[in-house]
């Protein structure tokens, strides 16, 4: 296998958490999350089956594998929200992206009901993250593999980050095929 350039895997870079909450950047992520559909949609617009089979990378998730994951790893997301305003410091449930890439839902379903799951899922989180007070914002869960506990803020900051992270991937792939 030969050495894949960071900026093919980390295309806008790697995801860097602020030390504390600072309200423009959170309310900046609640508008990348609610645009992210839209954005998914013209990343993908014109492409056929084969190209959305071909991995991005050497290594890497085909195209229709991104958008699967997208909406698997975004609604796994959510729910940590919604048990961190409804439970006081819960521990949330890891799981294994790798392998979940691999399930038969994501290699034989279309990616577009993925992308349609991201528009309603979206549309949802955005109006409950915009939603929260000050205090709702700082609200958290128990990540056991990392070992600390992640605050609302937190996640809304990174899953904006991990959208545009994954979009670019798919339009720096499509550039480098020449697929404009």
């Amino acid at each position: 296998m030969q050495t894949v350039p960071e900026e093919w895997i980390y295309p806008v870079g790697r995801f860097a958490a602020p030390e504390t909450l600072d309200v423009t950047a959170f309310e900046d992520a609640i508008r990348e999350i609610k645009v992210l559909p839209r954005i998914l949609d013209a990343c993908v617009e014109n492409l056929d089956e084969e190209q959305l089979r071909m991995p991005y990378r050497d290594g890497g998730w085909s195209i229709q594998q991104i958008i699967h994951h997208l909406a698997d790893s975004h609604m796994n997301a959510y729910i940590r929200c919604k048990l961190a305003l409804t439970e006081n410091d819960p521990v949330i449930k890891p799981y294994d992206q790798d392998l979940w890439a691999e399930t038969n839902d994501v290699l034989l379903v279309p990616h577009n009901y993925s992308i349609t799951m991201l528009h309603a899922l979206h549309h949802r989180w955005a109006v409950l993250l915009a939603s929260l007070s000050p205090e709702q914002r700082l609200r958290r869960f128990y990540h056991p593999e990392s070992e600390e506990y992640v605050a609302i803020w937190e996640v809304a900051l990174k899953y904006a980050w991990h959208g545009r992270h994954h979009a670019m991937q798919i339009r720096s792939f499509r550039s480098r095929m020449e697929w404009l």
